[in-house]
């Protein structure tokens, strides 16, 4: 358990939505996956959150699955722009609060449109980052919406 909260869990806690902390400090940084395996997660319900920045200028916020890559022509037409690319990594922490590994959907310092990938559709609960390096947070996706807005696209490379 995690011996401070994170955003996440007091903005959970003030929903007052059930949640699970889903720790795995004790193998340091390392990619979702890894967290997963190390969580025995399956990949389809454990997701990412990747922030990017489109041609209009816009950021934008998308979650899939820890083994998928988005496709960032999917991503794109999911928010109407011509085009968007990654953030960089250095711009992450100031434009959401997060670090990269720590990025979740819930808390960033402002709302951003936020699309999860349709595979979302299949499952009952989703984990994703808590808000910190080592930890996750496991909550039924129909709490998710009573967190934040969101829509859902096919945003996977074949």
């Amino acid at each position: 358990m995690a011996s401070e909260k994170t955003n996440v869990h007091r903005l959970l806690d003030a929903k007052k939505i059930t949640y699970e902390i889903l720790d795995f400090t004790e193998i340091g940084a390392v990619s979702g996956m890894e967290a997963a395996d190390y969580l025995g997660l399956d990949y389809a319900s454990t997701f990412k959150t990747l922030v990017t920045v489109g041609k209009s200028g816009k950021h934008y916020v998308f979650d899939i699955p820890v083994d998928k890559e988005l496709d960032l022509k999917k991503g794109a037409s999911a928010v109407g722009e011509k085009s968007i690319q990654m953030l960089k990594s250095k711009d992450l922490l100031s434009l959401t609060g997060y670090i990269h590994g720590g990025c979740s959907p819930i808390g960033m310092k402002k709302f951003f449109t936020t699309t999860f990938d349709s595979s979302i559709s299949n499952l009952e609960e989703i984990v994703f980052s808590a808000g910190k390096v080592g930890y996750f947070v496991k909550i039924k996706v129909k709490d998710v919406s009573k967190m934040i807005e969101y829509s859902t696209a096919d945003l996977i490379e074949k």
